[in-house]
């Protein structure tokens, strides 16, 4: 993937606010970023900036989870897996999209 000047900075930034840009291979025309239990897929676009590709999420077992209601319960679902959205968690993914669109917003 050919990244702009300005996209790598993006991405050394949000590594020096403590992301992580990892692989995700079956979306491997996205740049993964992971923070704690959280990750999101971000879309470069023309410009040289980026754009969150569907809803940031928890991770099961470093896979992307669908968010769902069970039972009248809130989880994040991967295969057979799932893990209760806690207030917790959800503060945690709030926090995690809330500080990755402020970060990869462009400067101007």
């Amino acid at each position: 993937m050919d990244l702009t000047a300005q996209q790598v900075f993006v991405l050394d930034r949000l590594q020096s606010l403590g992301f992580q840009i990892v692989p995700f291979p079956m979306y491997a025309n996205y740049v993964g970023v992971r923070k704690g239990r959280c990750a999101a897929l971000l879309a470069p676009i023309p410009g040289g900036a980026f754009s969150i590709y569907a809803n940031p999420t928890v991770l099961i077992a470093g896979n992307f989870t669908a968010r769902l209601t069970r039972e009248g319960r809130d989880v994040f679902v991967w295969k057979k897996e799932q893990l209760e959205a806690t207030p917790e968690r959800l503060a945690e993914l709030e926090s995690f999209a809330a500080a990755l669109s402020e970060t990869i917003l462009p400067v101007e």
